[in-house]
């Protein structure tokens, strides 16, 4: 994890960040006076934990979209190097080119190999343009699907780490067929044979997380979002400004709660005090314990078993009221 002052603090953190400058102040202190100040920047360091803690219990759904996006938040790539071992990088849709946007490939987890695919956004100014901020093209979400039709052929469970804003918007796009992309996915990936598991890690927007977002299990980060539309864009065509978006991250209930209420997802997975990005070992070791379990539940299960399993799970998704049918409303 970088350290201060290279860290990066949202507005919510600062109390956080006024606590890292204490203890810069007082190593400075200690390297010029050569007095021992390990106590005081002990104690500072358990206020850290603490203030982490507090924040942590109370963070409003606006707050969690920030947490998700946070920059120094682990993307897909940080989790492959992480959690899996002997990871073999795959490209391209044959058929367009390579969507950088969109990374999967044969990877092993504890000693068994699986197909894992995710989306990818960038840590700096040139990696984002190169991945496109995480929103794949149609070719990203072929791509997809080609890792996942290869995994079936040798009977590989897939993993899909989702983490895009949405799926690209642009013209371009549009051209080359990126609803047809997604919707091709999202019907594929029911049928599929293997088992899936899929692992929401940041933000979940819209069809751009539906393209490889069908699974036997669907996990949750705690500081993750799942939802149609990001805030700021609800907020846009609600009240014509992005001002309402905390309102709008509210109206959405697209937490991990309330999810896991709704029942569209099967589970939470905690994450480190403050967050994944305090400590990207701590909240690997504990997705890949989470990412395993859903493995080892479904794996035991008949192909025919799972697929009727996911047209019954995704059937059932939603609310709805039926009318009474009577003889004035039936004309």
């Amino acid at each position: 994890m970088p350290q201060y002052p290279n860290r990066q603090f949202l507005d919510f953190e600062q109390p956080i960040k006024t606590l890292y400058e204490e203890i810069e102040k007082l190593k400075h202190t200690a390297e010029k006076s050569k007095i021992d100040m390990t106590d005081s920047i002990t104690k500072l360091e358990d206020a850290i934990i603490t203030k982490r803690k507090e924040i942590t219990e109370q963070l409003t759904p606006w707050q969690r979209v920030q947490l998700s996006r946070h920059p120094d938040r682990p993307y897909t790539s940080k989790y492959i190097q992480k959690i899996f071992s002997n990871f073999i990088e795959l490209h391209g849709d044959r058929n367009v080119k390579d969507d950088k946007a969109m990374v999967g490939g044969f990877a092993q987890l504890n000693g068994e190999t699986v197909m894992v695919i995710g989306q990818q956004k960038g840590i700096n100014t040139k990696t984002r343009q190169q991945r496109n901020f995480g929103m794949a093209n149609p070719e990203g979400y072929r791509k997809a699907l080609r890792l996942m039709k290869l995994a079936e052929k040798f009977n590989k469970p897939v993993i899909c780490l989702i983490d895009t804003p949405g799926a690209y918007p642009g013209l371009e796009a549009e051209e080359r067929g990126q609803g047809e992309a997604i919707a091709r996915n999202i019907y594929e990936m029911i049928r599929l044979k293997v088992p899936i598991v899929i692992v929401i890690i940041g933000e979940g927007a819209s069809g751009g997380a539906l393209g490889i977002g069908v699974g036997d299990k669907t996990l949750m980060m705690e500081n993750t979002w799942y939802t149609v539309i990001s805030p700021e864009s609800c907020s846009s065509i609600l009240w014509r400004s992005w001002d309402k978006k905390e309102i709008a991250a509210e109206q959405l209930r697209l937490t991990a709660t309330d999810m896991k209420n709704f029942g569209l997802v099967d589970e939470i997975v905690p994450e480190p005090i403050g967050g994944a990005h305090w400590d990207y070992d701590a909240a690997s070791a504990i997705l890949k314990q989470h990412i395993a379990a859903a493995l080892q539940e479904i794996k035991p299960l008949r192909a025919d078993q799972r697929i009727s399993n996911r047209i019954e799970k995704y059937g059932k998704m939603g609310f709805w009221n039926e009318v009474p049918v009577t003889e004035n409303n039936h004309q």
